[in-house]
């Protein structure tokens, strides 16, 4: 008690202390982070067709500046922000990805805490994947509806709680939130299955299709393409990963945009992106369309990755360019981590909360950023650095 009595004093006199302890409780558990200069061979970043440093990406910008578009909005989109640009993005993605509608967010973050904290309202219900993104729990944290995981990829668990929540009287619309392609686990969402689901239970489904814009589907746009622009469909498209800028792009019905624009708190208390980034975007989608060669390489680098550490690690990885690496707890996966990385290659440890407990891993990220031979000194660096047996 006198122990406690001390501790809760010395909090009073400097209140720094109670966040030093519990900075010092993350050090302990073996997940604490800090910001590190970015250094050694790429296989971390979300880059993966190598745009956000292209040539063609540049000059786009430079031209951009040239004829007089702003680096700032200056406002949110609802004062004095809404540019040009903005519109003409939002035009041709509508037109590229083949829906009604398309509205511009400053992340993708941003654009999930909108969709989940405007859309679903009270007496709906969420059903979400257990393993979506930190960004959907947060909006429905401010959401009015009543929310439900379901467990990962399992389409009965999902048509259980809608179920369920019927049979205890609940009247109002159910939302299916998942993601098409999981960030850390690297698998698809069983999308046919899902939607389904959605039409026979009167759903609306929400996908977040971060990882797989720009890497697969027609012209890169996703695995939700043959679903977006269907009637009770809302998609997100992330512009920081696989398109080389920045922001998010919602697509849906244009009744459902209008409701964001009007009632989603991050569109219209934020400022607007700045319009470059619009600009940035509107190349990204050309880049998609008029070099499909960096899909086919990406999809080749991916393979072949996923061949190596099969055969040299005996690990299975999933269809994609995300290849996770499980070691299971935190410190062996950051002690690994710290030797890749001592030997020129930038591979993080990836700890709960952002991965459930027991299951640290390593994220190998492929991109466009590297080659057959990079993978191969990575791969045998792993080994090495792994434990026997």
């Amino acid at each position: 008690m006198m122990r406690g009595a001390i501790a809760t004093e010395d909090t009073r006199l400097d209140p720094l202390k109670r966040f030093a302890g519990l900075l010092d409780e993350l050090r302990q558990r073996s997940v604490y982070r800090s910001l590190r200069a970015t250094a050694g061979v790429d296989f971390t970043s979300n880059d993966y067709l190598a745009l956000a440093d292209s040539s063609r990406m540049r000059q786009a910008l430079i031209e951009a500046l040239e004829r007089g578009v702003p680096s700032g909005s200056g406002g949110s989109r609802l004062l004095r922000g809404n540019h040009p640009e903005h519109e003409r993005l939002e035009e041709e993605a509508a037109r590229f990805f083949g829906t009604n509608r398309a509205l511009l967010f400053g992340s993708g973050y941003a654009a999930n805490m909108a969709l989940l904290s405007a859309l679903p309202q009270r007496g709906d219900l969420v059903v979400y994947d257990q393993y979506v993104h930190a960004s959907s729990h947060d909006g429905m944290k401010l959401g009015r509806a009543n929310a439900v995981s379901f467990a990962h990829n399992d389409v009965d668990s999902a048509d259980d709680a809608i179920r369920a929540w019927r049979q205890d009287g609940g009247t109002g619309t159910p939302w299916i939130v998942i993601e098409s392609l999981y960030s850390m686990e690297g698998d698809r969402a069983p999308l046919a299955e899902l939607k389904s689901l959605a039409e026979r239970s009167g759903a609306f489904l929400i996908i977040d299709e971060a990882h797989a814009t720009g890497v697969f589907g027609p012209d890169g746009r996703g695995l939700a393409a043959e679903l977006e622009g269907s009637e009770h469909v809302l998609v997100l498209h992330t512009g920081g990963k696989a398109l080389g800028v920045s922001g998010a792009i919602v697509t849906g019905p244009s009744v459902l945009c209008d409701f964001l624009v009007n009632r989603g708190r991050p569109f219209i208390f934020a400022t607007a992106p700045p319009p470059l980034v619009a600009t940035a975007l509107c190349e990204s989608l050309a880049i998609l369309q008029g070099e499909p060669e960096r899909r086919t390489r990406l999809a080749h680098l991916a393979g072949y990755a996923r061949q190596a550490i099969e055969r040299q690690l005996g690990l299975p990885t999933p269809d994609s360019q995300i290849l996770p690496v499980i070691i299971g707890e935190s410190e062996s996966a950051v002690r690994i981590a710290e030797m890749i990385q001592t030997a020129g290659f930038d591979v993080r440890a990836i700890r709960p909360p952002t991965v459930p407990a027991g299951t640290a891993r390593l994220r190998i990220s492929i991109t466009l950023h590297l080659d057959e031979s990079s993978i191969d000194a990575l791969v045998h660096t792993m080994r090495e650095a792994m434990p026997r047996g």
